[in-house]
């Protein structure tokens, strides 16, 4: 049916209609978070009444911790209550993103804000040592408890289950770019089951990178396809023809008939902190801060700090190394190698030497062998390589003295990789915006594959780095690093 071809007089179903939930809904997947937690808070809560009052547990009996083993119960129940109205448990947000922590950590801080004005406006005497080890112990178990279902639900959903089935709307490079990102990402939980677009014919399968999926009508069909496909969910991929109007009587149809509208952003790789909403008569308008990339004194300092410890405590096996690699061959320690760095500027980068003395020399024969993609140079069984450096490129023993680059200032502990002149002279369509801030030792290309990764990848994550950068996420992927190099993955 047509969107413009619904009757005047038709009257909508009221809007407490049934929608269909999420697979990990159906299945019970609310009841049984709500079932962990309360778990682990009264885990919490029975810990800190035994590390707060011991000599209670050898005797067997409640005396001066009795008020606390008292309320401990209604602080729970409060506590679930409000874990339950900031939907921490909704299966909208399970899985990925910091949205669901966000809404645990505010429901918790209200819980413990709640508590204390409560015993200040009775009077209760709660032991404040008691408070102080119950609800940091509860919101670390809830935020443990959190991630290993998370961990859990991502593992099932890359098996293909616990997946909400979706049909993918719009024009066709709109339909393949954003059903890649679906299709590259079952942690969101979302699997494109059919295409609506006018630009196919029937019957003609989409590739959506590692999945496909059917063209099974066009636009003007959307609802009835919908139903008929049994989906749950309409994701609209770009613009659709009739405008702002027409999709929002879409979002009106699918309500009466329990299937939800998701509508995808053209705001790609763009991190949530810059995004604001600004409402115009009732019009989401997105706006969007300009990244700063100047300079930041708090990075800089993590760099310095970060670099000059590592360099003295690291000395004896940067020693050993170098021991190792001059008795393997008689060959230079060192590596240095122009690359280039922020603003373009050209520096010589400093690792341990993992080849032969004349590889440079020997690039040009190999490249019939490559593995890599776009301008990068890469191969998995790269004759070049010693045996030493084989090792060092493993265990990725071979980056440790770039920490003299980061002391120096030429490279950062964290940021984009860093390109050599030959690859940024290919660049191509903005991928010259890595060099917009300093490079790094690591960065979101390495904890996400290294090497594994194909070029278009890489540039895209080093993009989404520099247009949104924090200090804070500086920190976590110094923190997913330790795990990536021990995993060893794509280091080659």
């Amino acid at each position: 049916m047509s969107l413009a071809m619904r009757p005047p007089t038709q009257l909508p179903v009221p809007a407490s209609a049934p929608v269909k939930a999420p697979a990990g809904a159906r299945r019970g997947f609310t009841p049984m978070v709500a079932l962990l937690d309360v778990v682990l808070l009264v885990v919490a809560f029975g810990l800190a009444h035994v590390v707060r009052f011991p000599w209670e547990l050898s005797t067997g009996t409640v005396q001066a911790g009795w008020i606390e083993f008292v309320v401990a119960p209604a602080i729970v129940v409060v506590w679930m209550t409000l874990l339950s109205a900031f939907r921490t448990r909704d299966p909208r947000i399970a899985g990925i993103g910091g949205d669901e922590y966000r809404r645990l950590l505010t429901a918790s801080l209200i819980t413990g804000a709640s508590v204390a004005v409560l015993a200040y406006a009775s009077q209760l005497d709660l032991a404040r040592g008691y408070v102080a080890i119950a609800f940091p112990l509860g919101i670390l178990f809830l935020v443990i408890g959190r991630k290993v279902v998370r961990s859990a639900l991502a593992r099932s959903r890359a098996r293909g289950e616990r997946l909400q089935d979706v049909l993918l709307v719009g024009d066709t490079e709109d339909v393949r770019y954003v059903g890649r990102r679906i299709a590259s990402t079952p942690g969101a939980g979302y699997r494109v089951r059919a295409v609506v677009t006018d630009c196919e014919p029937v019957g003609v399968t989409i590739g959506l990178g590692a999945a496909t999926a059917p063209v099974v009508g066009g636009i003007d069909d959307v609802l009835d396809l919908a139903r008929a496909q049994g989906v749950s969910a309409v994701v609209v991929a770009g613009a659709v023809r009739g405008g702002h109007e027409r999709l929002r009587r879409l979002g009106w149809q699918l309500e009466e008939h329990g299937v939800e509208l998701v509508v995808s952003s053209p705001l790609a790789d763009i991190a949530a902190g810059r995004v604001h909403e600004r409402p115009v008569d009732g019009l989401p308008l997105m706006h969007v801060e300009t990244p700063d990339y100047r300079r930041r004194a708090g990075k800089r300092l993590l760099d310095v700090t970060g670099a000059g410890i590592g360099l003295l405590l690291l000395a004896p096996v940067l020693a050993v190394v170098a021991l190792v690699i001059r008795s393997d061959d008689g060959g230079p320690v060192f590596f240095r190698q122009v690359r280039v760095g922020r603003g373009g500027a050209e520096f010589s980068i400093l690792k341990f030497r993992t080849m032969c003395v004349d590889a440079e020399a020997r690039v040009a024969a190999l490249h019939a062998d490559n593995d890599g993609a776009g301008p990068l140079f890469k191969m998995k069984d790269d004759p070049r390589i010693t045996r030493v450096g084989a090792f060092l490129r493993r265990t990725s023993l071979d980056e440790l003295p770039q920490l003299w680059n980061v002391l120096t200032g030429t490279m950062s502990l964290v940021g984009p990789r860093p390109a050599l002149p030959r690859e940024v002279a290919l660049y191509e369509d903005f991928a010259d915006r890595r060099l917009l801030v300093t490079p790094g030792i690591t960065g979101l290309w390495q904890v996400s594959g290294r090497s594994d990764l194909d070029w278009v990848d890489g540039v895209r994550l080093d993009l989404h780095y520099v247009e949104n950068w924090s200090f804070l996420h500086d920190l976590v992927i110094l923190a997913r690093t330790v795990p990536s190099v021990l995993r060893s993955r794509g280091a080659y």
